[in-house]
């Protein structure tokens, strides 16, 4: 099946420090990063339409060369084109998610300001949530207002790994 733009998407399976990630392009950019074998992270929770194995596409090669220079602490900022599908509100929200500094961390009720909806921490929280690029777009990076460290579709011990990595480097 593909999107009313009729774009094709592919799609690699790498291994990283916090598990097996599902890398899926089109050749506009960057549609997905989920998590494989993570029970929290919902299979069908990005609108990305099926996708052929292709782990040679240059914008998946460069995702998981991106991505291995970030998990060796060589990378803090990715520069990648993204293909993100959502509505215009997850769509605000994925941007101020690309925005947060690395090895910093945001509230939900800070994203919720940001976006020019402060009471609208809940929706923030669902957008977030349905976030198709993990780690890039670090949703990891918000927290609750309490400091605790609420839901992640990778488990709370992945958002603990990267949290940590981070603040290592």
């Amino acid at each position: 099946m593909k999107t009313p733009l009729s774009r094709d998407y592919f799609y690699t399976i790498i291994t990283s420090p916090v598990g097996e990630l599902k890398l899926v392009a089109s050749d506009a950019g960057l549609a997905a990063v989920t998590w494989v074998t993570c029970p929290n992270d919902k299979p069908n929770k990005t609108k990305v339409p099926d996708a052929r194995e292709n782990a040679k596409h240059p914008i998946l090669a460069e995702t998981q060369k991106q991505l291995t220079e970030y998990f060796a602490g060589k990378r803090t900022k990715f520069d990648l084109k993204l293909d993100m599908e959502g509505t215009p509100f997850q769509k605000s929200v994925w941007k101020t998610l690309l925005a947060i500094p690395y090895g910093e961390t945001v509230s939900y009720t800070d994203v919720a300001k940001k976006v020019g909806k402060p009471k609208a921490v809940r929706a923030v929280g669902n957008a977030n949530n349905r976030n198709p690029i993990c780690i890039i777009a670090a949703c990891h990076r918000v927290v609750a207002s309490s400091g605790d460290l609420a839901g992640y579709a990778g488990g709370i011990e992945a958002k603990k790994a990267l949290l940590a990595l981070e603040s290592a480097t």
